[in-house]
């Protein structure tokens, strides 16, 4: 038995709930985060298409002919704006994919608010300006920066304003949607929208503040989640059918596997590392042998080698203040000393201590 269709009011209450629950909801990285918010998206989504299969809204119908219980459809499109921007991206270009999404929805939402004349004069003259320069919207156009701050100022206590009177007619009996008041409930209706258009033009200035942001951003050479065998892959791709790689050293799955097979191809193109060897016992030897290069000589010889090259510079220190022993029987190097000392003495006699310091005289 096939399951019976879905009306736009349960669909759209079940995707309510899933957006109220996210709400209130603070790990946005958790898996279960993620499968909420895309489940709520399906179900906005599936609005959508019930909406434009009955044909709710019309653009030759004015705010008058909307029944007051379809008003909460118009912010479907709202709704999905704001939830496409909480799904987790993992590159600036994820990024501007999903801001761009926001945006289409965005404009759709407000594109059907104008068709039925929902917006306020200040709106309009927003909507109008925006359509004119999206990528450049801002809700402050002034360059002045008192004027910014008023502005800004301005555009808080307006949406203070809104939550104040929205959280005051939810709670107030004449304005409860079931059993209340037709005409009470119209204005709460109408006042949500006002507050969500007041929201969507604070939505599109804050995508493209963000768009600036993210056009500053360097492109990633290759893709973030790109794997060890999504490489492999692509260089087998690029090598062809001819098997050459500019890879030095390939992978070890290959080497694993072709460590049975033959060494040499028939042309003589070598398949898997081989070590050559002079004679069978060498190549016994080296079976228990350790994996590293084990030394060749000690460091005695190792020192005595260098000394030997001339790489060893002796001197200095303790031993470059000890005097040799003077040989006795080497008649002409103790005559040398002798000389040099008798010069040096001579000169000490011409020259006396502070006889060259003329500065400090009296």
């Amino acid at each position: 038995m096939s399951e019976e269709p879905r009306t736009l009011k349960s669909v759209f209450q079940a995707a309510e709930r899933k957006r109220l629950a996210l709400e209130g909801t603070y790990e946005a990285n958790s898996p279960t985060y993620r499968d909420d918010l895309a489940e709520a998206l399906e179900l906005y989504q599936e609005c959508i298409q019930i909406i434009n299969k009955i044909s709710l809204f019309s653009p030759n119908e004015s705010l008058e002919d909307i029944a007051t219980s379809d008003l909460p459809y118009l912010l479907v499109n709202y709704r999905i704006a704001e939830l496409v921007q909480k799904v987790s991206t993992q590159s600036p270009l994820e990024r501007k994919t999903v801001l761009n999404k926001a945006r289409d929805a965005y404009e759709r939402f407000l594109h059907i608010l104008d068709s039925y004349s929902i917006l306020s004069e200040s709106d309009s003259k927003l909507f109008a300006r925006y359509t004119e320069d999206p990528a450049a919207f801002s809700t402050i156009s002034t360059p002045d920066p008192a004027a910014r701050r008023n502005a800004k100022i301005a555009n808080f206590k307006t949406e203070k304003e809104l939550k104040s009177k929205l959280e005051y007619m939810r709670h107030s009996p004449r304005y409860l949607e079931e059993g209340g008041d037709e005409e009470a409930v119209r204005e709460l209706y109408l006042t949500n929208i006002a507050f969500c258009t007041h929201m969507a033009f604070q939505g599109l200035e804050g995508i493209n503040r963000e768009m600036e942001i993210l056009a500053q951003a360097p492109i990633p050479l290759m893709p973030q989640a790109s794997t060890v065998e999504d490489d492999e892959r692509r260089r087998r791709e690029a090598s062809g059918n001819d098997g050459y790689s500019e890879r030095l050293d390939p992978p070890l799955s290959s080497l694993l596997s072709s460590g049975n097979g033959p060494l040499l191809t028939k042309e003589g193109k070598p398949l898997r590392p081989f070590t050559l060897t002079s004679n069978r016992q060498e190549l016994q030897r080296g079976v228990f042998r350790p994996g590293h290069n084990l030394p060749t000589m000690s460091i005695d010889e190792y020192l005595e080698e260098e000394r030997r090259r001339g790489n060893i510079i002796e001197g200095g220190g303790e031993a470059s203040g000890r005097q040799p022993e003077p040989d006795e029987d080497n008649i002409e190097k103790a005559d040398a000393e002798t000389m040099k000392a008798r010069e040096w003495d001579e000169f000490k006699e011409a020259n006396p201590r502070g006889s060259g310091n003329t500065l400090n005289r009296g």
